[in-house]
């Protein structure tokens, strides 16, 4: 099934409009449920978790039938949260293990494990750089606890594909996964990958019982590792124009919402910077997903480079950005971005803490 994602701000707000949060309380976790398909353009700040929160809130849903999708929107910001007290880029809780390889198996990147459920969401990924939530948590389980490898590489290869590659939730979803986040490794085995994605194996080097695989040896088709050698094609610079007597409104690949200061005169520019590419790569599938949701804001220019060379060459003094972790050495006026519960600012250890203060002030 190939998932497209449009990139016209209408056409997203038709997307939010549509969601069926009582449908995606039942069934989300079957490849059919009734999965949004905005994390894209969560992921990229065209909307927020608010919004599309506010939106179903409108609709008269009581608080229990909008549950399960409320948290799940909820993960999200919990992750963004914990990015901006903790370095998620390293083990947060305690370290992996045991650790055989700080590689990635090479059949999980060829998409042939063996696995068909896995297999055909790893093709998917590739296809449309997109993957439901399950099996990235089944491909990151074979990877992380069957195959030992460490989170990290591998975390990076997928979050390289994802249309909605998020640094925060993709870094802390495999370490919760591998157990460097959580009290205990997640394990899936072939009876529960066949019921959730409409597969019907049998005898597969994942056909045992969680106590075998929480103890088997790493299986021979996941032996062969390799190194993941990603690369970020960048758009050439080109000139652009600046009003020095207007304010200047950053956007960036976390930050492309059409509706920021939406009718105030200023110069609007798309930064993209070398090197957060280089620490932070992404495909080009990922990169022209960028470029066209950024159509959606009227005068955007691109600047390819470092924010202090957008600021030093154009001579900026009035600079408005919204807060974001990786946005390192940026200078100006920061402005919060729009969380379901922004005076719930601090490291929960745990997303059911962190859940149950968001619940309270929700239900207010």
């Amino acid at each position: 099934m190939q998932i497209k994602f449009p990139t016209d701000y209408k056409s997203i707000l038709e997307r939010i409009d549509g969601i069926d949060p009582v449908q995606y309380g039942s069934n989300r976790n079957y490849l059919n449920g009734a999965v949004s398909y905005l994390s894209p353009y969560i992921s990229r700040g065209v909307i927020s978790t608010n919004q599309v929160l506010q939106s179903i809130v409108k609709k008269g849903f009581s608080t229990k039938q909008i549950e399960a999708f409320t948290k799940e929107l909820c993960w999200r910001d919990y992750f963004q949260r914990m990015a901006q007290h903790k370095n998620v880029l390293t083990d947060i809780k305690q370290p992996q293990t045991p650790i055989h390889n700080h590689e990635i198996p090479v059949a999980v990147m060829a998409g042939e494990t063996g696995i068909a459920g896995i297999d055909q969401a790893i093709h998917q990924l590739y296809q449309d750089g997109y993957m439901h939530n399950h099996c990235r948590m089944y491909t990151a389980s074979l990877v992380c606890n069957i195959a030992k490898s460490h989170w990290k590489h591998p975390s990076q290869w997928m979050y390289y594909h994802l249309l909605d590659g998020d640094w925060a939730s993709n870094s802390c979803s495999w370490q919760w996964v591998a157990g460097a986040n959580s009290q205990k490794k997640y394990f899936a085995n072939q009876e529960n990958i066949n019921k959730f994605t409409f597969t019907n194996q049998l005898d597969t080097l994942l056909d045992k019982s969680y106590e075998t695989l929480a103890t088997m040896e790493i299986p021979a088709k996941l032996v062969a590792t390799q190194t993941f050698i990603p690369t970020t094609d960048l758009p050439l610079q080109s000139s652009i124009e600046v009003d020095n007597n207007l304010p200047t409104f950053i956007y960036n690949y976390y930050n492309l919402d059409p509706l920021w200061h939406q009718g105030e005169a200023g110069n609007r520019v798309l930064l993209l910077e070398p090197n957060f590419f280089n620490t932070h790569p992404v495909s080009k599938k990922c990169i022209d997903f960028m470029l066209d949701l950024s159509k959606n804001i009227e005068g955007i220019q691109v600047f390819v480079g470092a924010f202090e060379e957008l600021v030093q060459q154009h001579h900026l003094d009035q600079i408005y950005y919204k807060e974001h972790p990786l946005n390192i050495g940026y200078t100006g006026i920061e402005e919060q971005r729009a969380w379901m519960a922004p005076q719930v600012n601090a490291y929960f250890p745990s997303f059911f803490g962190y859940w149950k203060k968001v619940e309270k002030l929700l239900k207010k």
